[in-house]
């Protein structure tokens, strides 16, 4: 009787394991991920047309249209840099038309100061919350302008909130950020009637800024609030 041999066949190496896993992965899937990479492909071209066909011509027109608005509203033209001259638009106009735009964003700025030196608070509220700038100076600037248009609504936590905000947002500017602090104190103290918020805010003050003209104050208010010892907690 003849011997029934058994070959057992020679085991796979591990890579060849993987392309075969590959092959059958790209059989099953290739439509599928074929239509993701055109998708890919289509967002970004469709990113770039966007960028250079309309955002990028917007920023320039926005900014031309501003020019006027701006020299009106450095010579205290109010009511033209706001609402235009009928023939260059007003900072309005700008955010109504160029809202996504850098110059947009910078004329709610001015618009909400202007609204603000008009005695119309809650406008000016309203535009100085929609603001937002990397550039610290300015936007601590605006905090402060936020708080005094919450001020003028008699919103005591709202305008504090934002004179502490502008205080802290950029420290480095030793002369703005002491006033605000002041501010943000005095606030505290003589308006929203808050004594422990005014001696915190009034020690920082001396303690953050002693060779201000401000800090130099704060003694005095110190003193008022029934506070003598203004070492650092």
């Amino acid at each position: 009787m003849a011997e029934t041999k058994v070959v057992t066949p020679a085991p796979r190496e591990d890579h060849e394991i993987v392309v075969d896993r590959a092959k059958d992965f790209w059989t099953r899937n290739n439509r599928l991920i074929m239509m993701l990479g055109l998708g890919v492909i289509l967002l970004g071209g469709g990113y770039l047309g966007y960028k250079k066909l309309v955002k990028e011509p917007n920023e320039v027109k926005a900014s031309e249209a501003m020019f006027r608005a701006e020299n009106y509203y450095r010579a205290d033209s109010l009511n033209l840099a706001l609402n235009g001259d009928g023939q260059a638009p007003g900072f309005l106009k700008v955010i109504s038309q160029y809202g996504g735009t850098k110059a947009g964003n910078l004329a709610h700025f001015y618009a909400g100061s202007i609204y603000l030196q008009q005695g119309d608070a809650a406008k000016a509220a309203k535009h100085l919350g929609e603001f937002e700038t990397d550039a610290a100076q300015v936007q601590a600037r605006a905090y402060k302008l936020l708080g005094d248009a919450y001020a003028e609504q008699n919103k005591a936590g709202d305008a504090l909130s934002a004179y502490k905000k502008a205080a802290h947002h950029f420290e480095q500017d030793e002369v703005n950020a002491s006033e605000y602090l002041f501010l943000a104190a005095y606030y505290a103290q003589r308006v929203a009637n808050n004594p422990k918020e005014a001696s915190d805010l009034f020690r920082e003050l001396k303690n953050k800024y002693p060779r201000s003209t401000r800090g130099a104050e704060a003694d005095k208010f110190l003193a008022q609030l029934g506070v003598y010892s203004t070492e650092k907690k």
